[in-house]
């Protein structure tokens, strides 16, 4: 059935496709949606760390290791967060190592592995855990060892074919392509040639990015997860209804929920062999040397990456800067 019956809102429309995600570290406003999954990352704890409702909970994970430094308290802080959520969604919880790391595979798998032995404590199942890892070359290695000891990976930062087609190969679990910033590189890139028509819509490149990334998948029978992330607008989620999973900010998810337009299904893996052959897309070489040239050469993608490692640093900092005082 390509869709869906009048009367439900396009967030319940959108979940017979697509699981639904909380995108957020506020896991107070999540309940309203009751997604399947939620993911946070350095910039969502933060933010919500911040806030007074969560000051209990900042000050609780501070007393209970008095003499441990403020970067070592984050990964406690992460977690925190990721126990309360698990009390919430019946499924997974994403969270991400200091994107510091991101070019230090060693150091990576190391601190997943701590992250990890960390809700094991306190008798969560690893299964229930995505440890997410920046689209690096050296992130994607430390996922491909993750993966072999049962951890399993939630690829984040991702922007092109080639990071995706290499987190395949790698067997993670699942990667995040980032829609809305994609769009973004390109609506700064043109300017006023920008055609506003195509923010959301079927052209957009966020869109398209995705879209192309499924089918590369379904075709070539890549079980990694694909999970449309980092949403600008409504209209860019509805355009990827029937993608693995969706990860969704609270703000859309309001706005889906007080809409009841029909929601039709937009990808559909029975279409993948046609849609390959009309892009003309072909397996990739995928050893280090040519995963670095071509990501090199897709200039989007390289300076999305690149911002995002930094912004998630600098968040990473000023968490760190917040437990110290």
């Amino acid at each position: 059935m390509n869709s869906a019956t009048a009367g439900t809102t396009q967030l319940e429309q959108l979940k017979r496709f697509t699981t639904v995600v909380a995108d957020t570290g506020d896991f107070e406003r999540m309940q309203a949606f009751t997604p399947q999954d939620a993911t946070t990352n350095p910039s969502l704890i933060l933010k919500a760390a911040q806030q007074s409702n969560y000051q209990s909970l900042v000050r609780s994970v501070k007393a209970a290791h008095p003499n441990l430094s403020a970067t070592e308290l984050v990964d406690y802080i992460l977690v925190a967060f990721g126990l309360e959520i698990l009390k919430i969604v019946p499924g997974r919880v994403s969270t991400e190592v200091d994107a510091r790391l991101s070019f230090d595979t060693k150091a990576t798998v190391t601190k997943a592995k701590h992250i990890i032995a960390l809700y094991e404590s306190h008798g969560i199942d690893r299964k229930r855990i995505l440890i997410k890892l920046a689209g690096t070359w050296e992130g994607i290695a430390a996922a491909k060892q993750l993966e072999t000891e049962g951890i399993h990976c939630n690829m984040t930062l991702l922007f092109s074919l080639v990071q995706a087609a290499a987190c395949g190969a790698a067997n993670a679990q699942l990667i995040s392509p980032f829609v809305g910033r994609i769009t973004d590189w390109y609506k700064a890139k043109l300017g006023s040639a920008w055609n506003d028509v195509s923010n959301g819509g079927p052209n957009d490149p966020g869109v398209t990015s995705v879209k192309r990334i499924f089918h590369y998948y379904k075709h070539f029978g890549i079980p990694t997860e694909i999970m449309g992330a980092s949403f600008r607008n409504t209209s860019q989620i509805l355009e990827l209804a029937g993608c693995d999973l969706l990860t969704i900010s609270p703000e859309l998810l309001t706005q889906l929920s007080a809409s009841n337009d029909l929601v039709s299904k937009k990808l559909d893996a029975a279409n993948a062999q046609k849609a390959l052959s009309e892009e003309n897309i072909v397996p990739l070489k995928l050893d280090e040397s040519a995963f670095r040239l071509q990501l090199n050469n897709d200039a989007m993608a390289t300076e999305k990456l690149a911002e995002g490692i930094r912004n998630f640093c600098i968040d990473t900092e000023k968490l760190e800067e917040l437990l110290a005082n």
